[in-house]
């Protein structure tokens, strides 16, 4: 395939050849006016007439080149099946009357994927969407390389949602990259791959995030309960390492002091009702060893 790439196109300002379309008319009209009475007296048409014939006719095929550019906008212009060039600047301009031409909105646009139904790195399936930010940069291969851009952006990205989550699991360890936990490393990959995808057809990605990302149904409850256990797992963890290390530290404050001199038996004994109390998810109920009440 022949690659297009977008260039200016010859053009003027539409008002000078406004003005020069009307001295045209102007001239025209003159010389019928001058012709009538020479062409009644002889009903012959004069030569004056077939000219001012002629300026009309050039001055009517010359109104077909007017054309006008809209803010962040470019019209691509065709001649006998060859690509003319593009003109970007807004305003009102005149060309080549016999050239097609075909208009391309530069604005930024907003394209929302449809929710996927796709396997994650790991194998489970999952539901993704995305938002993607795009405009056109280039008119040309907008036009010429692609069938359609728009439909070809829709394809593509599809691709490329695909492709991004079966690259990365959906949750992970913090370390881990991850499409839940990593979200600004996910966007820069998605972006970086619709760029590549999309280059071909002129066009420029400012910005792609996920929209939407979710277990799919028939999983989503055990997946659920799998986060659940391994956040209380986590939990558990930290709470029995603070445990450890508050018993460790009552006990040696204890003996450094000499507050009371415990031989190994009354050291684990204590050891395993602090931890109880520290650890207990409810509160501690301590019991007061007042002695024998009998002598």
């Amino acid at each position: 395939m022949k690659d297009t790439l977008e260039k200016k196109a010859w053009r003027i300002n539409g008002f000078i050849a406004l003005l020069l379309v009307v001295v045209l008319y102007a001239i025209a009209a003159k010389l019928i006016v001058a012709a009538v009475p020479a062409m009644e007296a002889s009903n012959v048409p004069t030569k004056g007439f077939w000219f001012a014939m002629l300026l009309f006719f050039a001055a009517s095929l010359a109104m077909g080149g007017f054309f006008v550019i809209q803010p962040n906008e470019a019209k691509a212009f065709t001649f006998a099946g060859t690509y003319a060039g593009s003109v970007r600047n807004q305003g009102f301009h005149w060309t080549n009357p016999f050239v097609k031409k075909r208009a391309v909105s530069l604005r930024v646009r907003n394209f929302a994927s449809q929710t996927l139904k796709v396997n994650d790195a790991s194998g489970n399936p999952i539901e993704i969407a995305a938002v993607i930010v795009w405009r056109v940069i280039d008119s040309a291969k907008a036009l010429f390389n692609v069938d359609n851009y728009e439909s070809f952006i829709t394809v593509q990205a599809e691709t490329a949602i695909r492709n991004l989550a079966g690259r990365f699991p959906y949750d992970a360890p913090a370390e881990v990259e991850s499409l839940r936990g990593s979200q600004d490393e996910v966007a820069t990959e998605l972006r970086n791959q619709l760029q590549t995808r999309l280059a071909t057809a002129g066009i420029e990605i400012d910005e792609a995030r996920l929209s939407h990302l979710a277990y799919a149904p028939e999983i989503a409850q055990a997946m659920l309960r799998k986060q659940q256990a391994g956040a209380i797992i986590a939990a558990r963890r930290l709470i029995v390492d603070g445990a450890v290390g508050m018993v460790k530290l009552a006990l040696g404050e204890l003996e450094e002091q000499g507050v009371v001199q415990l031989d190994n038996e009354r050291r684990a004994s204590m050891v395993n009702n602090l931890l109880v109390a520290l650890v207990s998810e409810s509160d501690a109920q301590p019991v007061i060893n007042t002695g024998s009440l009998y002598a």
